[in-house]
C-alpha cells in the first residue's frame, strides 16, 4: 500500500467526501498480533510536529498535555484546551470530527479553540492530527481505531 494512497484516503475521509468503499485503509483493530497499523505516514508526523509547535502548542502544551484542570469550566464558562497526547478525550472522536474541530473551532461555544481554516491548509491540519495521534500510546490508539471503524460502519 503506498503512502500516497493513504494520504489521499485520509484527506478524503477528513473532508467527509468519501463513501465507505474508498476510505483510507485501516488495519483491523481487533488483531492481536503486533501494534495496530497507523493511518498516517512518517512524513505527515514530521511536518505535523512543526505545524503543531507553531500553531497548537501555545494552548495544548508543547507535548500535547493540555491545560491544567481541562475538565473544569473556566471563568469564561468554557473548557480549557484538552490534552491531545492520549490522556484526554480526543481519542473518543473519529478522524472526521477531529478534523472538523481543527478546521472550524470549538463546537457550540464549548471552548476557545479557534477555526484554523483561514491559516492552515487541509493537509497541514491533517498533519497536525497525525502528529498528536503519533503521541498516543498503542493501547489508546487501538481503542481509538476500534471506535473509528465502528463510526465508519455507521455504528
Amino acid at each position: 500500500m503506498s503512502i500516497r494512497l493513504i494520504l489521499i484516503g485520509a484527506t478524503a475521509l477528513f473532508l467527509g467526501a468519501c463513501s465507505e468503499s474508498n476510505q483510507a485503509p485501516i488495519a483491523n483493530a481487533n488483531a492481536t498480533s503486533g501494534p495496530a497499523e497507523r493511518w498516517y505516514s512518517p512524513q505527515q508526523v514530521n511536518s505535523g510536529a512543526e505545524i503543531y509547535k507553531n500553531n497548537c502548542a501555545q494552548c495544548h502544551g508543547i507535548n500535547g498535555q493540555g491545560a491544567f484542570n481541562w475538565t473544569k469550566l473556566g471563568p469564561d464558562g468554557k473548557y480549557p484546551p484538552p490534552p491531545l497526547n492520549g490522556t484526554g478525550h480526543a481519542w473518543h472522536h473519529p478522524l472526521n470530527m477531529l478534523f472538523h474541530v481543527v478546521k472550524n473551532g470549538s463546537p457550540g461555544g464549548q471552548g476557545n479553540m479557534p477555526a484554523w481554516r483561514e491559516k492552515l491548509s487541509d493537509e497541514e491540519m491533517v498533519a497536525a492530527i497525525a502528529w498528536f495521534q503519533s503521541q498516543w500510546p498503542e493501547e489508546v490508539y487501538t481503542a481509538w481505531l476500534r471506535n473509528e471503524l465502528r463510526s465508519r460502519a455507521g455504528g
